[in-house]
C-alpha cells in the first residue's frame, strides 16, 4: 500500500495540477508523509542509518569529502542489503525520489582531474555496482555515469606525474572500475547484454585514439576485462528470474570489427603496457570468436578447446597485425571484415595516432585477398571517400587509393555507383579517386564502360556544370569502341573533349587518356588529338600540362619521322615557355620532351627547329645548375648559344641560390666580351647586379662585389675577340 501511494506522490510532479477528490487527497497526503520518513521501505528496518544518511545528503548544500564519502557507502550498504535479503522493493521509486544517480554523477564530475587524492572515485564505482543488481535502478541512466568514470578516470595524469599517490588507491579504483564494469553487464537482461557490452565498447574505444599512453593503456585495460568476460563465460548470467540466458551463439555485436581494428591498431605501441594489453584482449576475443563458430556447427568439434589454445599460443608468439587479422579471418562475419577494413583505412588520416606503417601492412593484405576482405563495396568506398582528404602523406595516400583500384577491378559496377551517389557535383576527393582508377590498364577500360552507361542516365551529374556537356561520357564512347584509325579519328572530331576548359576535368580526362595512350594501337589511333593536345598548354593548368607533355611524347614515338616533323617545330615552340617554369616536374617533362623534338625534324623542318633551338638555350645552360638532378642531367648535351645577355638577368631573381650564383657568372663573363658597350650599358649590368647585394647568401654577395669590380675594370681594357657559350663553359 506505501509503495502504490508513493508511485502516486511520484506521478505529481509530472502531472498539471488538476482538482481531485477527498479520496485522492487524503492518499497524497499520506504518501508525502510516508516518504518524508522513508520507513515504507522494506530494507529501511534492517538500514535506518544509511536511509537517513542518503537523505540528508541530497537535502543538505554542505558536501564536503567526508559527506560524499558516507553517502556513497550507505547507498553501497543499502542496496547490498536488500539484494542479499530479497528486499529491493521500492528501491526504484527511492533512487528516483531522491535522484541517487544523478546525484553521483555529479559528484564524479566535481572530483579534480589532476590528482586522485579520495576514496570518491571507488566508492562512487562500488556504489554503482551494488545498484546495478537491483532492477531497472540504473535504467537510461548507466550511459551518463559510465562517461563520467571514464572521462574523470582516464584523463587523469600517468600516475607516476600524479603528486603523493597512493599506489593501492590507484589500484583499488582501477579495480572498482572492473568490478562495476562486469556487474553492469551480467546484471543486464538477456534482451539487452548484446545492447549493453556495444554500448560500453563504444565508449571505450574513442579513448583508444588518445595521444597520451596512459589514457590508451586504461581504456585498453577495461576492453581486455569485458573480452575476458565474454570469453570465459559460456552463457552471461542475466536476471536469475529469467528462464534461459544468452547463449554464445546469440552474442552478435555489431561493433566486433572496429573494436578487433583498433585492438590490432593498438599492437605497435609494443613500447608500452597498451600492446600487451591490446595483444591479450585480441587472444580473449579470438576465443569467443572461434567458439561461437563452432556452436554454429552441426557436428560436435571434440578437439575445440585443444585448437584455440593452439591458435592463441601462435597468435602470442608472432604478434603482427597481419597474421593475427589473417588468423580471425574466417571466424568473422562479412560486415565484421569490412568494418576492420575501414578501420585502417581512417587510421592513415594525417591526425591518427596509430602507426601507418602497420595500417598499410594490413590494407596490402586486404587488397591480396579482396574476395575475402572488400566483401562490403559501398561502405568501404564511401569510407574511402570520405577519409581521402583527410590523407595527405603521399604513401599513405597510394596505400588508400591502391585499395580503390583493387575494388574498382573486382566489382567496377558497385564503385561507380557508390561514387556518384555518395559524391556531389565538382567534389575534388571523387576526382581524385577516379583519377587513381583511370591510371591503371585494365580498370581504366571498365570504368569507363560503367560510367558510359551509367552517366548516360544521371546526365553526368557529378562531372558537368551543364547537362549537355558530357566529356567523359565522350571519352568512355571513345574508349570502349573497337574503332578503327578513320572511325576513330573522325569520331573525336565530332567529341573534341579536349576542348574542356575546367581544370580538375580537364586533368582527369588526360589521365585516362595517359592510360589508354600506353597501348601502341591506342597511342597510334590519338593522332588525332595533337593539336588539341598543344592548345592544352595555353590554359595554363600546371596538372593538366604535365599529363598533357607526357601523352603528346607518347603518341609521336609512334609516327614516322616524316609525319613527326612538321609537328615537332610546332610543339618546340610551344615548350619554350615551360622550360623555365617554377614546377621542377613540368620544368623536366618540357626539357626532356624539347631533346626528343630536336632530333624528330628532317627537310626543310631543320632550318625552323634551329631557329627554336636558338631561344632555348639561354634557359637550357642556366638550367645547368639547377638543383633538381633529374633537370640539369637533361641539358648536358647542349653546347652552343649566342650573347643572351638581357635575357639572363630576369635569373637574378630566381628562388633558387645555384641558378642566382649561375647568372652572376654568366652576366660577369657575358659582360666582359661585349663588343664597345656603352657606359650606359655597363651601368644597367651593374645595377641589375648590384639587388644581389643584400643577398641571404654570402657566397652571393661576395660573388656580385667581384663581378661589378671586374666589369668596371674590363670596360678600359680592348675589346676581346667574339666568344661563344662553349668558351664562356670552358673558362
Amino acid at each position: 500500500m506505501a509503495e502504490k501511494l508513493l508511485r502516486v506522490a511520484l506521478k505529481e510532479d509530472r502531472a498539471p495540477q488538476e482538482s481531485s477528490s477527498p479520496v485522492e487527497s487524503h492518499e497524497l497526503c499520506l504518501a508525502q508523509q510516508l516518504e518524508m520518513d522513508a520507513s515504507w521501505l522494506p530494507v529501511y528496518h534492517l538500514e535506518p542509518e544509511h536511509v537517513d544518511v542518503i537523505r540528508a545528503f541530497v537535502s543538505s548544500p554542505e558536501k564536503d569529502e567526508e559527506r560524499k564519502l558516507k553517502f556513497l557507502t550507505s547507498i553501497a550498504v543499502l542496496f547490498r542489503a536488500a539484494t542479499c535479503n530479497s528486499l529491493c522493493q521500492g528501491l526504484d521509486l527511492f533512487c528516483q525520489r531522491y535522484k541517487l544517480a544523478e546525484n553521483i554523477k555529479v559528484l564524479l564530475e566535481e572530483e579534480p582531474r589532476d590528482q586522485l587524492h579520495t576514496a570518491v572515485w571507488r566508492s562512487a564505482m562500488f556504489a554503482m555496482t551494488e545498484m546495478s543488481f537491483v532492477e531497472a535502478v540504473l535504467e537510461g541512466k548507466e550511459i551518463g555515469l559510465l562517461q563520467a568514470c571514464f572521462s574523470g578516470i582516464f584523463l587523469l595524469p600517468p600516475k607516476e606525474e600524479m603528486q603523493d599517490l597512493k599506489p593501492f588507491l590507484y589500484f583499488t579504483t582501477m579495480k572498482g572500475m572492473d568490478t562495476m564494469l562486469v556487474a553492469l553487464v551480467l546484471n543486464s537482461p538477456t534482451s539487452r547484454v548484446n545492447e549493453k557490452m556495444q554500448s560500453i565498447f563504444q565508449m571505450l574505444l574513442t579513448f583508444t585514439t588518445s595521444e597520451r599512453a596512459s589514457v590508451r593503456e586504461r581504456a585498453v585495460g577495461r576492453m581486455r576485462v569485458l573480452s575476458f568476460l565474454l570469453a570465459n563465460y559460456s552463457s552471461l548470467k542475466a536476471d536469475p528470474n529469467e528462464e534461459r540466458h544468452a547463449s554464445r551463439a546469440e552474442m552478435q555485436m555489431p561493433i566486433i570489427g572496429q573494436l578487433l581494428g583498433h585492438l590490432l591498431l593498438l599492437l605497435s605501441f609494443k613500447e608500452e603496457e597498451t600492446g600487451h594489453l591490446a595483444l591479450d584482449a585480441l587472444c580473449l576475443l579470438f576465443q569467443f570468436k572461434y567458439q561461437q563458430h563452432c556452436a554454429t556447427l552441426t557436428e560436435e568439434n571434440t578437439q575445440l578447446q585443444g585448437d584455440w589454445e593452439t591458435e592463441t599460443t601462435s597468435l602470442r608468439t608472432s604478434p603482427s597485425a597481419t597474421h593475427i587479422i589473417e588468423s580471425f579471418a574466417e571466424y568473422l562475419q562479412p560486415s565484421e571484415r569490412s568494418d576492420i577494413v575501414r578501420v585502417f583505412i581512417e587510421a592513415m588520416t594525417d591526425s591518427s595516432t596509430f602507426d601507418k606503417e602497420a595500417a598499410r601492412n594490413v590494407l596490402d593484405m586486404v587488397r591480396g585477398n579482396p574476395d575475402l576482405w572488400l566483401v562490403d563495396v559501398p561502405k568501404i568506398t564511401s569510407c574511402i571517400h570520405k577519409t581521402l582528404g583527410c590523407i595527405k602523406s603521399v604513401p599513405a595516400r597510394q596505400s588508400v587509393e591502391s585499395l580503390m583500384v583493387s575494388m574498382a577491378d573486382k566489382c567496377p559496377q558497385e564503385v561507380v555507383t557508390t561514387l556518384l551517389q555518395v559524391a556531389p557535383g565538382g567534389d575534388s576527393t571523387a576526382l581524385a579517386l577516379w583519377e587513381a582508377m583511370f591510371s591503371v590498364p585494365q580498370t581504366v577500360r571498365n570504368i569507363l564502360k560503367e560510367l558510359l552507361s551509367q552517366l548516360w542516365d544521371l546526365k553526368s551529374r557529378l562531372f558537368c556544370t551543364h547537362l549537355e556537356d558530357y566529356c567523359l561520357v565522350r571519352l568512355a564512347m571513345l574508349a570502349s569502341r573497337d574503332l578503327g584509325d578513320r572511325a576513330f579519328a573522325a569520331t573525336y572530331l565530332d567529341f573534341r573533349f579536349l576542348k574542356e576548359e575546367r581544370p580538375a576535368m580537364l586533368s582527369l580526362v588526360l589521365r585516362a587518356i595517359m592510360t589508354l595512350s600506353e597501348r601502341d594501337e591506342m597511342a597510334r589511333k590519338m593522332k588525332v588529338i595533337l593539336p588539341d593536345l598543344m592548345r592544352v598548354l595555353l590554359f595554363g593548368y600546371k596538372a593538366a600540362t604535365t599529363k598533357a607533355l607526357l601523352v603528346f611524347r607518347t603518341i609521336m614515338a609512334q609516327l614516322e619521322r616524316r609525319e613527326a616533323s612538321h609537328i615537332a617545330v610546332q610543339m618546340a615552340e610551344f615548350l619554350l615557355p615551360l622550360l623555365d617554369d617554377e614546377l621542377s616536374q613540368l620544368r623536366e617533362s618540357s626539357i626532356s620532351l624539347f631533346r626528343d623534338l630536336m632530333m624528330m625534324a628532317v627537310g626543310n623542318d631543320k632550318r625552323e627547329m634551329k631557329n627554336v633551338v636558338r631561344l632555348g638555350l639561354l634557359p637550357l645552360f642556366f638550367r645547368l645548375s639547377d638543383q633538381t638532378q633529374s633537370v640539369a642531367k637533361l641539358k648536358q648535351d647542349r653546347r652552343r648559344a649566342q650573347e643572351f645577355l638581357i635575357q639572363s638577368l630576369s635569373y637574378l631573381k630566381d628562388a633558387q641560390a645555384s641558378l642566382r650564383e649561375a647568372a652572376v657568372r654568366f652576366i660577369g663573363l657575358a659582360a666582359r666580351h661585349l663588343r664597345n658597350p656603352s657606359e650606359k650599358k655597363l651601368a644597367e649590368i651593374c645595377s641589375a647586379l648590384q639587388t644581389l647585394a643584400e643577398d641571404r647568401e654570402p657566397s652571393i654577395r661576395s660573388l656580385v662585389a667581384q663581378t661589378v669590380i671586374i666589369i668596371l675594370s674590363s670596360s678600359r681594357e680592348q675589346p676581346r675577340p667574339r666568344w661563344t657559350l662553349r668558351a664562356l663553359c670552358c673558362r
